[in-house]
C-alpha cells in the first residue's frame, strides 16, 4: 500500500515492514528540498504497526546527494536559492536548516529499527542519508563519499554524529577532509557497512535482515534499542541502572504485571 508518491520520495508498507524509495534514477537521486520535506512526511506517515523501515534507491545510485541547482542563482522553482538564504538573516537560516534536517532525524526513532540499502553513489547528502539509518547493507559496488568540504561548506544534516560514533573521530575527520571515496570492502571493515553483498543480490538481503529483526517481540527490540542508542552517553553505573529498569520491566510484562 501506497501512502506517499511525491518530490521524488515512495512510501509503501507491507504490514510491519516499510520501504522508502528515493524515485528519480534519472538524476541519480539528487536531493532537494522538497525532497527533504516529502522524507519528513513519510517519517510522520508511517503507521504505528511499523517495526522495520527499508530506506532504497531506485537505479544504479542510492543517492548522488544535493541537486547542484542549489548553488544557481535561480534555485529550485518556487524555493529561495541557497543564495539567498545566505543573504538572509541568522535566525532564517538556521530555522530553514534544522527544517532541512527533519529528513534526516527521524530514522532512529526506538520504536522502528532502518536499514539502508545502498547501492552505487552515496555521496554528501546522500552519505547522511545512510548515516541516517540504524543500519547498512551494501552492493559490492557501493561508493561512500562526504563531498562537502570540497564545496566550502560542511556536512549538516545530521550525518556527522553516526559517522564520528561508527568510524571515530580520526577516520571521521580524514573521509570529510578529503572527501575521497570509501569502497564496499573498507565501508564493511570500518564499521559503516553492516553487510556487504553482490549488487543483485541487494534487495534479497535486506529482506532476510527485515524477516530477522521482526522475529523478536517488538518491546523487547526497542527497549534493547533504547539503551544502546544511551549507552555511549550515559557513565557505566548508570547504563548499569539503566539495564535493570528495562530488565524489570520487561519481566513484568512477561508475567502479565505490567500496568
Amino acid at each position: 500500500m501506497a501512502l506517499l508518491d511525491k518530490d521524488g520520495v515512495r512510501l509503501t508498507v507491507d504490514d510491519t515492514v516499510a520501504t522508502v524509495t528515493l524515485t528519480n534514477p534519472a538524476k541519480r537521486n539528487a536531493q532537494s528540498p522538497a525532497l527533504w520535506r516529502a522524507l519528513a512526511e513519510a517519517g510522520r506517515l508511517l503507521p504505528g504497526t511499523v517495526r522495520v523501515v527499508v530506506l532504497r534507491g531506485e537505479g544504479k545510485s542510492f543517492s548522488a546527494g544535493l541537486d547542484r541547482q542549489a548553488f544557481t542563482p535561480e534555485g529550485f522553482e518556487g524555493e529561495p536559492s541557497f543564495l539567498d538564504l545566505a543573504r538572509g538573516s541568522d535566525e532564517l537560516l538556521d530555522a530553514t536548516i534544522a527544517e532541512y534536517q527533519e529528513a534526516f532525524t527521524w530514522w532512529r526513532r526506538n520504536d522502528i529499527i532502518s536499514v539502508a540499502a545502498v547501492q552505487g553513489h552515496a555521496i554528501g547528502a546522500g552519505f547522511q542519508l545512510a548515516l541516517a539509518c540504524d543500519l547498512r547493507v551494501v552492493a559490492d559496488d557501493v561508493q561512500f563519499a562526504m563531498r562537502e568540504t570540497s564545496l566550502g561548506l560542511v556536512p549538516d544534516l545530521a550525518g556527522t554524529q553516526p559517522l564520528t560514533s561508527l568510524v571515530g573521530y580520526a577516520r571521521a575527520l580524514e573521509i570529510c577532509a578529503t572527501g575521497r571515496f570509501v569502497h564496499a570492502e573498507e565501508a564493511e571493515r570500518v564499521g559503516l557497512a553492516n553487510l556487504v553483498v553482490p549488487a543483485d543480490e541487494l534487495d534479497a538481503a535486506v529482506q532476510d535482515l527485515a524477516t530477522a529483526l521482526i522475529a523478536p517481540p517488538r518491546d523487547a527490540v526497542i527497549e534493547t534499542k533504547t539503551l544502546l542508542r544511551s549507552a555511549q552517553a550515559r557513565p557505566y553505573d548508570d547504563q548499569r541502572a539503566a539495564e535493570r529498569a528495562a530488565q524489570a520491566r520487561r519481566l513484568r510484562d512477561l508475567a502479565g504485571l505490567s500496568d
